[in-house]
């Protein structure tokens, strides 16, 4: 590999943290809590073939290798990797039936809601499974990633860089917040995803990897999902993820410098389209 690290770098928080399997949890939290927001949620389902059973298995791979070059590939690799992105942005627009507007999709403040609810998901489930150790390193996590922010369009500046403002930008979002019939419907069809035949027998763990994750989500948003939080279960659920995470960790035989220098690779091929997604088997 060369010198250009991209995004972040062998001394980042990110790099070692995106190589941890329990990570996968924090991505399905992300689906759910981004979901919340009933503008951003119905733009998605209006254009989107992730409600589309026969596109929907495709279109989620692509967002994952899209979040994965973002994250390991050269400068050049996540540059075109997110003009992508930026131009589908661009060229699409939602209906919201609560105003009767019709609206962008690369509007700010929806771009601020999808990125603030994909880094709280990810340091939530980092942080409570130990992938990151302290308070500190976690505060350092959701700084880094101010430049993935960066990278679809929005203004560093106005992107939360601690944990502490996340929750600040959550308070001063959530009244605008509830869960739309496209959110419930998304909740339900997770349960029930159009796996490829050749992955079918992953449906064994998705009842139980969409449980943890609605379980990770903060109270107020399960609330509005209509799910109570019953006594203790921060504290099972925290225990769960580090559970995971210890397994998760003991199947993986290969050192993290050894799974950078892999993801490094893989964000290479995706980029340059030589890469076979093992979630993408042939039929």
């Amino acid at each position: 590999m060369n010198g250009d690290h991209g995004l972040f770098g062998p001394d980042s928080v990110t790099w070692p943290v995106h190589t941890e399997l329990v990570m996968w949890i924090g991505g399905l939290r992300a689906l759910y809590l981004q979901s919340l927001h009933p503008r951003v949620m119905r733009a998605t389902f209006q254009n989107s073939a992730l409600f589309d059973p026969k596109k929907a298995w495709s279109r989620f791979v692509r967002t994952a290798q899209f979040v994965h070059v973002r994250t390991f590939g050269d400068t050049p690799d996540v540059e075109r990797a997110a003009a992508r992105v930026r131009a589908i942005h661009a060229g699409l627009t939602g209906h919201d039936p609560d105003t009767g507007e019709t609206f962008r999709l690369d509007e700010p403040a929806g771009l601020l809601w999808v990125h603030c609810a994909e880094i709280d998901s990810y340091v939530d489930v980092a942080r409570r499974s130990g992938a990151i150790p302290t308070d500190e390193l976690a505060d350092r996590y959701v700084d880094e990633n101010r430049a993935a922010a960066e990278a679809i369009g929005l203004d560093r500046a106005d992107v939360p860089a601690s944990r502490g403002e996340l929750r600040e930008y959550f308070d001063g979002v959530r009244p605008g917040l509830y869960a739309c019939d496209e959110a419930r419907s998304g909740l339900v069809r997770s349960f029930n995803p159009p796996l490829p035949r050749a992955l079918a027998v992953l449906r064994l763990g998705v009842p139980a990897a969409n449980t943890l994750a609605i379980s990770t989500l903060p109270g107020w948003a399960k609330a509005m999902f209509g799910i109570p939080t019953l006594p203790g279960n921060h504290t099972a659920t925290t225990l769960q993820l580090r559970a995971l995470r210890g397994v998760l960790r003991l199947a993986v035989r290969e050192s993290t410098e050894q799974l950078i220098a892999d993801c490094r690779r893989d964000a290479r091929a995706m980029s340059d389209g030589t890469f076979v997604s093992k979630l993408m088997p042939a039929r």
